[in-house]
């Protein structure tokens, strides 16, 4: 099972679970997804923080009252300084984390869409980073 959290045009958030990626792309394109708050058929995935493990002793990320940009610099920030840079090795890393095959720790890098959805297909906790908005 695989949940996302979704946004309808309204700005209602709330969560889908799918079987995999390949039902959420089958109801998202076909539009059966619908706002459970305002049944708006305008649905789409919501911007999620990557998991960050608290027992890290790591200050956790906290929301900027300023705007959306604010908050995604703040993000791919608090990142950027919290995580280890793996460059385009990145699913390899993380599946070598997830199966208990190197040191568990925080990382972030490259990859393809592809590699992405296999890594959620099996079960690794991965997100995007939001844009470099700065640069």
């Amino acid at each position: 099972m695989i949940v996302y959290n979704l946004r309808c045009k309204n700005g209602h958030e709330f969560e889908g679970w799918f079987r995999d990626i390949a039902s959420y792309d089958s109801q998202s394109g076909d539009g059966s997804l619908s706002c459970p708050s305002c049944n708006s058929r305008r649905v789409e995935k919501a911007m999620v923080a990557p998991s960050l493990a608290a027992s890290r002793n790591v200050e956790p990320v906290r929301r900027d009252t300023g705007s959306t940009g604010q908050y995604m610099t703040g993000l791919r920030k608090y990142v950027q300084e919290h995580a280890e840079y793996v460059g385009p090795k990145f699913a390899e890393e993380a599946r070598k984390i997830h199966y208990g095959e190197t040191v568990d720790r925080h990382i972030y890098g490259e990859t393809t869409q592809q590699e992405a959805r296999e890594l959620v297909e099996e079960g690794v906790d991965v997100a995007p980073l939001p844009p470099d908005i700065d640069n």
